[in-house]
């Protein structure tokens, strides 16, 4: 027993994983008399610029919003979070069970229609994951769970996002975020991740799973790495020939070098799994992964089913408490519920909703924020004029707080409207259209849209290139290189980067974070891409 109290609630009890930035311990919450796991992270562990713990911090806060936000019974639920001393916490949901690694060391050679199970449920908490949108960046079997009724429950979402910084998805030690065996290549050069980056781990996953062993190994990271670019994985059928044709034709496609060849998503792959799911009826046996569909919702094995309670007389019925219409029930009549008329909804009222909005972002509650902003517009809207300067202010502040709370899907339509808008009072080289659009295109980045969003950056970039101070024109040619990686195009994305560190050192000298964050890229690409 540690006996250290996190958060003046939580009492540590056993660690249960370890890590370079922290560790996984089981606890006790006081206040709810239950079982919790709690994940500790030490930003002192970073090495790099002094800001780097505090922007780790400001990143894990906003990660646990986002992570908190999805709902789904396939990912552990997180409870609580916040700082302690030096470490930030993260307190989740206790899961029973044996995480998918030494469930397939239990199981040799794992059955694969377990595995075509586990690829499914995987495939429906991924769909649920990526609409948010999150990358979880680091899916491999110890980030998996099967509990006792067969059910998978997938941990560590968002926690590798809070380890890095930027769209460049880099440790401070020019490290890619991840696990190298399950990492994609585009993970491995350093370009940004999406959820196609999931699905290559998805498949990386599923090898593993019928194989016995992942498609790329090596003695160091860096031999892994090189494999993950340039060899082209086994297929499953030379060490197990039962695996259908179709299954082996899907891993291969989930470990597609080019992200665009990949399936467009998790809803396609789990589309290809449906028919090989097992037939209703079949028999499932304890942490049995099919289980959940061969007995969808059954009571969890070996656990006793509770006895019926018995029979109650049932209430008499309650009038109801709405308004009733007068000209279909009697009981709106006044003369039995009397004269008073019931009041309707109140007229919201604006000046109040920004007063209350000011208090919620000063003391950081964003989500809330967010409800209040997107719940006054339209009162605001019908009060002033939709283009009057208290809407576009309510508006701007709209998309920058749901920006803030990682509801980049949410703010993009409100941000390309105030970019319409501003454009046609101001023009398109206005430096408030431009915002909005350089905005967007951040949005379209986090969501995914790789292309819109080098369309996006594209169309603004010539207009800062002409701002006598070169920041955001060097910021967002480097995002265009990473994105280039990204999507497969190396040589293109590489020669962006060069031509910026080139720029940046003539610029602001060989010292400078953008220089050397540029550098450390390219020299990571060029280690990663050296043919052996």
């Amino acid at each position: 027993m540690n006996g250290r109290v996190i958060g003046g609630r939580y009492e540590l009890a056993t660690v249960i994983g370890q890590g370079g930035m922290g560790q996984v311990w089981t606890a006790y919450d006081g206040r709810l008399d239950r079982r919790v796991a709690v994940k500790l992270l030490r930003p002192a562990a970073i090495t790099g610029p002094a800001t780097a713990a505090d922007e780790m911090r400001r990143r894990f806060v906003r990660e646990c919003r986002v992570t908190a936000r999805v709902a789904h019974p396939g990912l552990v639920t997180v409870h609580d979070a916040g700082s302690d001393g030096e470490d930030l916490y993260l307190v989740m949901q206790y899961v029973e069970g044996a995480d998918l690694a030494d469930h397939l060391a239990e199981h040799d050679p794992y059955p694969w229609q377990w595995a075509v199970s586990v690829a499914a449920q995987l495939c429906a908490v991924l769909a649920a994951v990526h609409a948010v949108p999150i990358v979880h960046r680091d899916l491999k079997p110890r980030n998996v769970m099967v509990r006792p009724d067969g059910s998978v429950v997938v941990l560590d979402l968002g926690v590798a996002s809070v380890l890095d910084t930027d769209t460049t998805r880099l440790t401070h030690t020019g490290s890619p975020i991840g696990s190298p065996a399950y990492m994609a290549p585009e993970q491995a050069m350093g370009g940004a991740v999406g959820p196609s980056t999931d699905l290559y781990a998805l498949g990386v996953l599923l090898h593993e799973l019928l194989s016995g062993n992942v498609p790329f190994a090596g003695s160091t990271a860096l031999g892994v790495l090189h494999r993950h670019l340039y060899e082209p994985p086994v297929p499953v059928r030379r060490a197990r020939p039962e695996v259908p044709d179709a299954l082996e034709a899907l891993v291969l496609r989930l470990l597609a070098k080019d992200p665009r060849h990949r399936p467009s998503g998790a809803h396609e792959v789990y589309e290809h799994l449906l028919p090989l799911l097992p037939a209703r009826g079949a028999p499932a046996g304890p942490m049995d992964p099919t289980r959940p569909f061969l007995r969808p919702h059954a009571p969890w094995p070996d656990r006793p089913a509770v006895p019926p309670a018995p029979a109650v007389p049932a209430p008499p019925p309650v009038p109801p408490a709405v308004p009733a219409d007068p000209r279909t029930d009697p009981r709106a009549d006044p003369r039995t519920y009397g004269s008073t008329p019931v009041p309707g909804p109140a007229r919201p009222d604006v000046a109040a909703a920004v007063e209350e909005v000011k208090r919620l972002l000063g003391e950081g509650a964003l989500t809330q924020a967010v409800d209040v902003l997107g719940g006054i517009l339209p009162a605001a809207a019908a009060e002033h004029g939709e283009r009057s300067p208290v809407v576009r202010i309510l508006r701007k502040q709209y998309a920058s707080t749901l920006m803030d709370d990682g509801q980049y899907r949410r703010a993009l339509p409100e941000l390309r409207r105030l970019a319409e808008d501003r454009d046609a009072e101001a023009g398109p080289a206005d430096a408030q259209t431009l915002q909005f659009r350089y905005d967007a295109a951040l949005c379209l980045e986090q969501i995914g849209e790789t292309a819109a969003a080098l369309a996006e950056y594209r169309a603004v970039l010539p207009y800062y290139e002409q701002d006598p101070d070169p920041g955001r024109a060097f910021d967002i040619r480097r995002r265009v290189g990473l994105l280039l990686v990204a999507t497969g195009d190396h040589p293109s994305g590489q020669a962006q980067l060069h031509r910026l560190l080139l720029d940046a050192e003539r610029a602001y000298g060989p010292y400078y974070p953008l220089v050397s964050e540029v550098r450390r890229v390219l020299e990571h690409q060029g280690r990663v891409g050296q043919r052996f």
